[in-house]
């Protein structure tokens, strides 16, 4: 009978005293047969955490959000640059709306408080390699509000600005590099309609390129990052 495969996993935290409890803790899941885990490496800053994902590519990475000078927000941003394709669990001390809500935003498959970690981390790590999304009921409760404050504050100024539903559609794709043929095909519109569209929200955003538009935008809040 084949040996079960073995998870690979990166520790990213600046704790080193944190890091030996994850480890001890992974052993217990391994020996008690709860998961099969393999560390393949520890860092303790972004950099380190981009080059050994590189070197290991792991299978999951457990992240926390401080990282010394830098953030766990920005690590996300650079394994998403080089192509990461691995899940990524948040384990912060960090139980603040908006962290919670910045961390799902930029990628994470789940969120769990330092302070949960002894009795939800292999759930945890079940959930998101079953490519699901982890997030245990007082973290959702900050994850919501936060997105509905968002999205309340988003559609407030799309009502200001007098965007129509599919302006804002348009400008969504403009934010992903879309082209005007590749909006009409995602929109099912033809291109001279999305040129139309886009002559509409350069006048309301008071912009005069496509640039422009995209940075206005996502500093009101109207589409995400």
């Amino acid at each position: 009978m084949a040996q079960e495969k073995k998870l690979s996993i990166l520790l990213v935290d600046d704790e080193e005293l944190f890091r030996q409890g994850l480890r001890i803790l992974l052993s217990f899941y391994n020996t008690g047969g709860a998961l099969a885990v393999e560390i393949v490496g520890e860092a303790n800053s972004v950099e380190q955490a981009l080059k050994l994902t590189i070197q290991k590519n792991p299978d999951l990475i457990l992240l926390d959000l401080e990282l010394g000078v830098s953030d766990g927000i920005a690590a996300m941003i650079s394994l998403k640059e080089i192509a990461y394709s691995g899940k990524i669990l948040v384990l912060s001390a960090h139980q603040e709306d908006d962290w919670i809500f910045q961390a799902m935003q930029k990628g994470a498959a789940g969120y769990v408080f330092k302070n949960q970690v002894a009795s939800q981390l292999c759930e945890a790590i079940k959930t998101v390699i079953r490519s699901e999304i982890y997030l245990p009921s007082d973290v959702a409760s900050g994850f919501f509000r936060r997105f509905q404050a968002y999205a309340d504050s988003s559609l407030k100024v799309c009502h200001q600005l007098h965007l129509t539903e599919r302006e804002q559609e348009v400008l969504h794709w403009l934010t992903q590099g879309a082209s005007n043929e590749e909006i009409a095909k995602n929109l099912y519109v033809t291109a001279a309609t999305v040129k139309s569209h886009l002559t509409s929200i350069f006048e309301k955003l008071k912009v005069t390129s496509r640039t422009q538009a995209i940075i206005v935008a996502l500093k009101l809040g109207l589409v995400q990052a």
